[in-house]
């Protein structure tokens, strides 16, 4: 039997089993920005649209030195500096450290490696102004990983949320709740297909060597088809001895941190991520 962690979870996984016509990829996009000006605005603070190593930006300045480079969710197709806008500022305000915002190119008109090396781009302007962390939600989480190991310039932590960190899907959770959940792993799997090409091709971080790979902070939810790899990739790096704080939150679907403003269980997660961040990145 699946619990909820409220009735407000409840209600948002059942409206999202609702299905309508087969969308394009322009439709998704603008129905994804749309909903996002639905949410409530996050924290008011200084913020700044500018290029960073070629590559479009939006800054929320903080008094920090430390800079968080953040890689957007939604499969690798959707999302940009708008859709996350609010989040972002969360963290930047919890945190009191200026996050950056990177408005990577997508799939499938950008397949790997371009997300990657836009996100390179960005820590290395980044790590010219002071030290550096990366995080990411979801599909945003496997391109900052990807950046992580790349990196020439040290990092301070990675921050994962919810985060996608196998494009094979090959674990139980996968399969457990890829359906009627608010990520439909079908359409998903198209998605990171179109992204990843080839997925043996794109490294995987249930495998590669993770030597050298800074703190992590990985949120996962319980009810989300992504849970095992998190799971998984948590284990690796306290096997390699990566200092890695790792948490499920009970009877929460995937990308929680939406939608804070429908339910209270989702915003005291948010809350817990935050705090955590905090915890880590300071």
């Amino acid at each position: 039997m699946t619990i909820f962690a409220d009735a407000a979870i409840e209600r948002f996984v059942l409206d999202s089993r609702v299905a309508g016509p087969p969308l394009s990829v322009a439709q998704l996009r603008q129905g994804s920005r749309d909903r996002a000006h639905l949410r409530p605005k996050g924290p008011a603070m200084p913020a700044r649209d500018e290029v960073a190593g070629g590559v479009a930006v939006r800054v929320f300045e903080q008094e920090s030195k430390t800079r968080l480079v953040y890689l957007h969710g939604g499969g690798f197709v959707l999302g940009g500096l708008d859709t996350h806008d609010a989040l972002c500022r969360r963290i930047a305000a919890a945190t009191r450290t200026t996050v950056v915002a990177v408005d990577y190119r997508l799939a499938p008109e950008h397949p790997y490696p371009a997300a990657v090396d836009d996100a390179l781009a960005v820590i290395d302007w980044a790590a010219g102004l002071g030290p550096v962390a990366v995080g990411g939600d979801s599909a945003g989480a496997f391109v900052a990983v990807l950046a992580a190991r790349r990196s020439p310039a040290p990092l301070t932590a990675q921050i994962l949320l919810c985060p996608l960190l196998d494009v094979t899907f090959d674990q139980p959770s996968a399969e457990e709740f890829g359906s009627g959940f608010t990520l439909d792993m079908p359409a998903h799997r198209d998605w990171v297909a179109a992204w990843a090409g080839e997925a043996h091709a794109v490294p995987n971080p249930l495998l590669f060597d993770l030597d050298g790979m800074p703190p992590a902070l990985i949120v996962a939810a319980e009810l989300d088809p992504l849970r095992d790899s998190a799971t998984r990739y948590a284990a690796r790096l306290a096997d390699h001895g990566i200092d890695a704080t790792y948490r499920v939150e009970p009877g929460m679907v995937h990308n929680f941190s939406t939608i804070v403003h429908l339910s209270a269980a989702a915003a005291a997660a948010d809350a817990r991520f935050l705090t955590d961040t905090v915890a880590l990145i300071r």
